[in-house]
């Protein structure tokens, strides 16, 4: 291979062509150098000269071919991160032109975990909604390790989250909003409010509807569990989408575990209920969190302002 590393970074990018960007995020979906191209509408001779010519002119290999498919190298797995991140901010100026094109001011991606939305998202986007009807909002709802995946891709403009394990802190900016208990929750009508008292032990043996592994709701639980001295194995359905296990919930005696300020919202509406137990999950508070590497849109900053007490 020619190696690049003679070139500036100008002029190495004149090398650098937007279909071999897309055929990096193809190939890091796919793995696969036929199914890549498929999915790009070319040929694979043609996808295997796209690779060869950016390897060539990178000076690196970017992926190994294996038998079953393709793995890529630390060199590939850098320019996947850097591709995803162009071809993030490409849709999201295209989406800010559309929306120029119909009459709006731009657009808002917010991420958000499950127990921020009733108490701190919702009452926010309303009012912004209210100020800003031009501005086009999208909301995604998943757990803290998936918007911090999000975010980190360009894919959301802002996380109403927690900084989980493993990510450099260096890179975000993150300001508290938002701190609550954990409390465990079943339909209105389980026929645990039948008794007089029940504990945390007694609740093990229940079947439950939890957030999958790796999610920091779903650790803490487990850890607090063994911290009580409590070893057995628990029925797990995993799910992090809130209308799956609100609907589990209601048609079924599993038990659940939440914000207190979304159980209070459910509970408002009379399809949940707290279960009177003290549960011993402490989590960190809900934050506002931005990359501290890249300057928000001008809706997106404007939110900001307003979450955080501004005009």
């Amino acid at each position: 291979m020619t190696s690049g590393s003679g070139l500036t970074d100008a002029s190495l990018m004149l090398h650098v062509r937007p279909r071999q960007l897309l055929l990096l995020a193809r190939l890091d979906t796919h793995r696969h150098l036929g199914r890549a191209a498929e999915a790009m509408n070319i040929s694979q001779p043609a996808a295997t000269k796209l690779l060869q010519q950016l390897e060539d002119s990178l000076g690196e290999r970017l992926f190994e071919r294996l038998a079953r498919g393709m793995e890529p190298t630390p060199y590939g797995g850098i320019l996947i991160r850097y591709a995803r991140r162009v071809l993030s901010d490409f849709g999201s100026a295209r989406e800010e032109m559309l929306a120029l094109r119909s009459g709006l001011s731009g657009s808002l991606r917010v991420g958000s975990v499950p127990g921020a939305v009733p108490e701190l998202l919702a009452p926010a986007l309303v009012e912004y909604h209210r100020r800003h009807p031009q501005v086009a909002v999208s909301v995604v709802v998943e757990t803290s390790d998936v918007m911090q995946a999000q975010l980190e891709q360009g894919d959301v403009d802002l996380v109403l989250g927690r900084l989980t394990d493993g990510h450099d802190e260096a890179k975000y900016a993150s300001v508290p909003l938002l701190g609550e208990s954990q409390v465990v929750v079943v339909r209105a009508t389980h026929p645990v409010f039948e008794r007089a008292t029940v504990t945390l032990a007694e609740m093990a043996n229940w079947s439950w509807v939890l957030q999958p592994p790796g999610s920091p709701q779903r650790g803490r639980f487990e850890a607090a569990m063994r911290e009580a001295g409590i070893q057995a194995r628990l029925d797990i359905i995993e799910t992090a989408s809130p209308i799956a296990i609100t609907a589990l919930l209601e048609n079924s005696d599993m038990a659940a575990v939440m914000p207190a300020s979304q159980a209070s919202h459910y509970a408002r509406l009379g399809v949940l209920r707290t279960v009177p137990v003290e549960l011993p999950v402490r989590v960190p508070p809900i934050c506002l969190v931005t990359r501290q590497d890249r300057a928000l849109s001008p809706a997106a900053a404007q939110f900001r302002r307003q979450l955080l007490g501004g005009a």
